[in-house]
């Protein structure tokens, strides 16, 4: 048996949104304030122990605080007018089980189909709040009228009022829902009316209680406060309260308390003992490892007082002796390192956790869900990898009637990508700045379940192996090559700063393969800026087929591992039909994957540069403006010697090139390798013949990190470039009050 999934409506960001988890091990990501810390809440202030976190009016979604100031106590009905905050839950059940959900079971017609309860945090008395806040208005009034100034007494409105009395208006109700009247997606349908099984003040809530056990292990926030039962809190403590909690105790063996009196030998023999099998466990994810001090407990006298006042945990220094490695000298817990604290600190408590659930007195639960906030404090690399990989092996082998889950919320690459796509869940902010702030989720095991294989294993692996922040970002570039990848946060710094302000991730795909990124990026819903090259060629056969055409230069290097044997016996074909041209050839075309697969879909380079906004940022399904954008080299105005022309370049280096002809071809920008011999002899056209020639069999990375060393730039960045990125500002939102008001004719902006 377990959690299926979890619905939310009207908590925080979260205004209507699933999430499935996993049977093991889900994992939350996403961008700062996307809702993943909400959904953790959610859980503590509907199934936490007692006390539970309270709720407050802020824990409404914004947009229910105008629903409840609009609320008429005249002729509203507070049941169904007033903003409820609504928790389903689902689970799986197994026959074994079957015995626990008796009471969830909407019929004794139940043939398999999820169990669900309805978790409703609503008024107790709807009657009753209404007229607590017409008595609190009138008050309110009648004080008003008798005051001076901008004071107003409370409550102006329904928002205030709840501000203080919210917990003495709402609580939780619980219901049975069906999953023959919801749809496929378990959201109930119209007109069914749950069957209500009573109020948390009633005891509906031990219904739940006794199907599922939820802890947190909350994130590191205060690493100095002694007092904090955070990961923060002195590791001798917490180890002091897992013995008291869950290891033999020598209390009752009067032998070991005669023998704690003579020496602490024996006591230490007994920690030793009890806490070897926890010890090793921390061998489970990577601690000590090599060169790590061993962990050891030692007592001192008082059994009662274990690890507070009597014993304290000491990391163990290892010394050569000729009978071997002797472990002769300690030290205190507080001379280890923040990092290896922190995995000891979780490996700890979630023992703790599955060990007080195992050892429940009354009915144990068949469901422990274990929540761990960013687990990656003070961690590095590999030991996120590790923690990430092991924690649920570290646990004894749970008996079959009974199932862990852990939920995870992280900011870390490096655990996102230990797993696959599969137990992934992105939360995503609302793509819009102007309306409320709310978060979706996306369930990337669907997204695995439907890519084709190959794909899903080329993302999986590339995004593994770059540990990119993919996940995390407001937006996405995808690059040609190294290159732009140098250049670009160059590029933004000088001519689009306010994008300096998100968060970008930059992703070296190259044109063979960006276009495998393209069901990713829409699944995830991100703004995409792909920058790529027209890298045109000229057709030599009649017969070529156009998905094949490649360049005989460097350009063939991007798709050398593209295909298997197969593949290369058709690129040797094409190699002999294909050769790379200038822009302006007749009948070119582009070897781009990318431009032919993806963005415009379009292969003639006359079209391409033809092309217009709407071919390159074609709608989304939903029909307004897409969140995919692609630039490639575009015709623009060249200037050298007195002459203007339009040309475009082939490739970046060489629309560089063109846009900057003054400086590359100086001795100051000698050190680019674009300078041509007895350039001012040549005309525009001649010169651009001599850079198509010299950009294909020049250091490209020396390029780019001649450009990036220069003193005092007065380089152009080529205009496709700087056109993409000032759309992804737009799409960002990040063009201010004032840039906007530029847009504006003056006639329209005046008094």
């Amino acid at each position: 048996m377990h959690i299926k999934c979890f619905r939310v409506e009207n908590f925080r960001r979260l205004k209507n949104v699933r999430v499935d988890l996993e049977e093991d091990r889900t994992i939350f990501v996403g961008a700062n304030n996307s809702g993943k810390t909400s959904a953790t809440h959610l859980f503590q202030m509907f199934l936490g122990q007692q006390p539970r976190q309270p709720f407050q009016i802020y824990d409404f979604t914004a947009d229910c605080w105008e629903s409840f100031n609009a609320f008429d106590p005249k002729s509203g009905d507070p049941a169904t007018d007033l903003p409820q905050i609504t928790f389903d839950l689902w689970f799986e059940v197994d026959d074994d089980n079957l015995h626990r959900v008796l009471d969830l079971l909407p019929s004794l017609d139940w043939t398999d189909e999820p169990v669900g309860l309805r978790m409703v945090y609503a008024p107790r008395d709807g009657v009753k709040l209404v007229a607590n806040y017409n008595e609190a208005r009138a008050k309110a009034e009648s004080t008003t009228r008798n005051e001076q100034g901008s004071y107003k007494s409370w409550p102006q409105n329904m928002v205030e009022y709840l501000t203080k009395r919210l917990q003495h208006e709402y609580e939780i109700k619980y219901f049975v829902l069906d999953a023959n009247e919801c749809t496929d997606d378990l959201v109930p349908k119209d007109g069914y009316e749950p069957f209500f099984l009573g109020t948390h003040s009633s005891g509906a809530s031990k219904i739940i209680e006794s199907i599922i056990k939820v802890d947190f292990l909350n994130a590191q926030r205060h690493l100095s406060d002694a007092d904090s039962r955070g990961r923060s809190e002195d590791l001798s403590k917490r180890l002091s309260r897992f013995y008291e909690r869950n290891l033999q105790k020598l209390d009752s063996d009067v032998d070991a308390l005669a023998v704690i009196a003579d020496s602490e030998e024996r006591l230490n023999a007994h920690f030793a003992e009890v806490f070897g099998p926890t010890l090793d466990r921390l061998g489970e994810v990577g601690y000590p490892g090599v060169a790590n001090p061993g962990l050891v407990v030692k007592a001192s006298f008082n059994a009662h007082g274990i690890l507070n006042t009597s014993a304290k945990v000491h990391y163990a220094l290892p010394e050569r002796s000729g009978s071997g490695t002797v472990i002769d000298q300690t030290l205190p817990d507080q001379y280890n390192g923040l990092g290896f604290k922190n995995l000891i600190y979780m490996v700890v408590e979630v023992l703790d956790f599955h060990q007080a659930w195992a050892d429940a007195e009354e009915d144990r639960p068949p469901i422990h869900l274990v929540m761990i906030e960013e687990p990656e404090a003070h961690l590095h690399v590999q030991l996120q990898q590790v923690f990430v990989r092991k924690v649920l092996e570290i646990l004894p082998k749970p008996e079959s009637e009974f199932q862990t889950q852990l939920v995870v919320t992280t900011h870390s690459p490096h655990i996102i990508y230990e797993s696959n796509f599969k137990p992934i869940r992105y939360f995503c902010r609302s793509a819009s700045l102007s309306g409320p702030h709310l978060s979706d989720v996306k369930n990337l095991s669907t997204f695995y379940r439907d890519e084709e294989e190959a794909t899903r294993e080329f993302l999986q692996q590339y995004i593994k192996l770059t540990h990119c922040d993919l996940f995390f970002a407001d937006a996405v570039v995808l690059v040609e090559g190294n290159v732009e990848r140098l250049l670009l946060p160059l590029i933004i710094d000088n001519f689009v700063p306010d994008l300096r302000s998100s968060h970008l991730t930059i992703l070296e795909v190259g044109g063979a393969f960006a276009y495998r990124f393209e069901n990713l990026v829409s699944f995830l819903g991100l703004p995409t800026l792909v920058i790529t090259d027209l890298d045109s060629v000229a057709v030599t056969a009649a017969d070529q087929p156009q998905g094949d055409g490649q360049e005989d230069d460097e350009d063939q290097e991007d798709d050398e591992d593209q295909e298997g044997e197969e593949g290369q016996e058709q690129k040797g074909k094409a190699k002999a039909r294909a050769s790379s041209c200038h822009v302006d050839t007749p009948g070119a075309v582009t070897s781009n994957e990318t431009l032919k697969q993806w963005l415009p879909k379009i292969v003639g380079i006359e079209d391409l540069l033809a092309a217009d906004i709407d071919l390159k940022m074609p709608p989304s399904v939903d029909g307004p403006a897409g969140l995919v954008r692609v630039a490639y080299q575009t015709r623009e105005k060249v200037m050298w010697q007195g002459a203007t022309e339009e040309r475009a370049g082939r490739t970046l280096e060489e629309a560089f090139a063109l846009q900057n002809l003054d400086w590359t071809q100086s001795t100051d920008g000698k050190h680019l390798g674009l300078k041509i011999p007895k350039a001012k002899e040549l005309s525009i056209k001649e010169l651009h013949d001599k850079l198509f020639t010299r950009v294909k069999n020049f250091d490209k990375t020396n390029f780019a990190l001649g450009v990036i060393a220069t003193i005092n730039p007065t380089w152009k960045a080529p205009g496709y470039i700087v056109d993409g990125l000032e759309w992804l500002r737009e799409r960002l939102e990040l063009v201010t009050p004032i840039e906007k008001q530029r847009d504006v004719p003056q006639s329209a902006g005046s008094e």
